[in-house]
């Protein structure tokens, strides 16, 4: 099963994601659940680098991807971000609507001042 969580700030921004484990949906090159989990993450991490001009602290090997999110953006570069960051989550929901089995999110939501 593929285990993703989202980390957030008390004021509800991401400061980060993990992804870990695999899918098991069909046989390594034809299983589907990976490969989506993978485009969408991984997606979303090259999409902050060439849209918001912010390369993300990240560790990355086989079966798990670790990402940070920097303090201190500026507001236009931090709002860029969790668009792209918020994006990434709601596709990995549709996901886990359809391969409930295979993928399951957990969104560590803090609460909010």
């Amino acid at each position: 099963m593929i285990r993703v969580a989202i980390y957030r700030r008390h004021d509800g921004s991401i400061e980060r994601f993990s992804v870990d484990g695999h899918a098991q949906y069909d046989e390594p090159g034809k299983d589907i659940v990976c490969a989506g989990v993978s485009a969408v993450t991984v997606g979303t991490v090259n999409a902050v680098e060439a849209l918001a001009g912010l390369e993300l602290k990240n560790r990355m090997k086989h079966g798990m991807l670790q990402v940070e999110v920097p303090d201190g953006l500026d507001p236009l570069t931090g709002d860029k971000v969790q668009l792209l960051l918020e994006s990434m989550v709601v596709m990995l929901q549709s996901i886990e609507q359809s391969y409930g089995a295979y993928i399951a999110m957990q969104d560590n939501q803090k609460a909010r001042r």
